[in-house]
């Protein structure tokens, strides 16, 4: 090695450079060994999960055990009736025909839902369905002014199913029609309420909502904790929105719950205990119970 080589050799340019090739070459191999470490805990940590969770999908696509078993709500759907999750007649919203058209365009824009009910006379005699775009349609046409609305010629026909259908037969049915809406009759063709395709979605994949998703009908929570809900609200609808577990063999209704529990027809300000609540009973119209306060006991 000559001295001009040995020179630059030694000059400090040189010296860091080598230093820093150095360096790179130690941070190279400690990431990958880093790395490569990585690698080995996450597939030990994904095989013992899968062990804890023998659920778990296997990798060609095939639903596990777990998931399987959480899927079959929709087998649940022969022992259900579409009386077991309608929306009862005294919580269900409604059109009388023999308002005024303007009122009955008013409260259609203000509802949360798309289609509402239409009787004429009585809740029982149901003449139609509102279509929330079928009314805007008409209302577009020329010469055409919410005063000046017949209501039962924008009206679709309706569609009555009898209480004890199964949930599995009225999928088929909604499915088979094309259609997500239907009056549900008792065996003497009195309406008891009515049932939505989505009602029934929810009994397989739980609650389908998002943000915006209005509050739940007939149900207001209160500073203390407690919840004001109206008499007719459905058992399964608490039960699905608070997770609670209320019976509803007996009685589809909370008020209808309240008066089988308390073998009596409660007056005013009436409380009971059971099933881990506290139920006071707020207001009462003749035989119906129509308000009540819920608290955990």
């Amino acid at each position: 090695m000559n001295s001009d080589t040995s020179a630059a050799l030694g000059s400090p340019v040189w010296l860091w450079i080598v230093l820093g090739l150095i360096v790179v070459a130690v941070v190279l191999f400690l990431r990958r060994s880093s790395i490569a470490a990585l690698w080995h805990s996450h597939q030990e940590t994904r095989e013992t999960e899968a062990e804890r969770r023998p659920g778990q999908s296997s990798r060609d696509g095939t639903p596990a055990r777990s998931d399987r078993d959480r899927m079959p709500n929709a087998l649940d759907l022969d022992a259900l009736e579409v009386s077991d999750i309608m929306i009862h007649r005294t919580t269900m919203r409604a059109l009388n025909a023999g308002d005024p058209p303007e009122e009955i365009v008013r409260a259609v824009l203000e509802s949360p839902y798309t289609r509402m009910p239409l009787w004429l006379g009585s809740v029982d005699n149901i003449v139609g369905v509102v279509h929330a775009k079928d009314l805007l349609r008409a209302l577009t046409e020329p010469g055409v002014e919410p005063k000046s609305l017949d209501i039962t010629r924008v009206a679709q026909k309706p569609w009555f199913v009898p209480d004890t259908t199964t949930l599995k037969e009225q999928l088929a049915a909604f499915l088979r029609r094309k259609e997500h809406f239907a009056t549900v009759v008792d065996e003497y063709g009195e309406v008891q309420g009515l049932v939505t395709l989505q009602d029934i979605l929810k009994e397989i994949v739980g609650d389908i909502s998002d943000e915006k998703d209005v509050d739940m009908q007939g149900v207001r929570q209160e500073a203390d904790g407690s919840l004001v809900v109206d008499g007719g609200v459905a058992i399964r609808d608490l039960n699905r929105a608070f997770d609670w577990s209320l019976p509803d063999e007996e009685a589809t209704t909370i008020a209808g719950l309240v008066i089988h529990e308390s073998k009596s027809i409660p007056e005013e300000r009436q409380a009971f205990t059971f099933y881990g609540k506290r139920f006071t009973v707020m207001k009462r119209v003749k035989n119906r119970i129509t308000k009540l306060r819920i608290r955990p006991v």
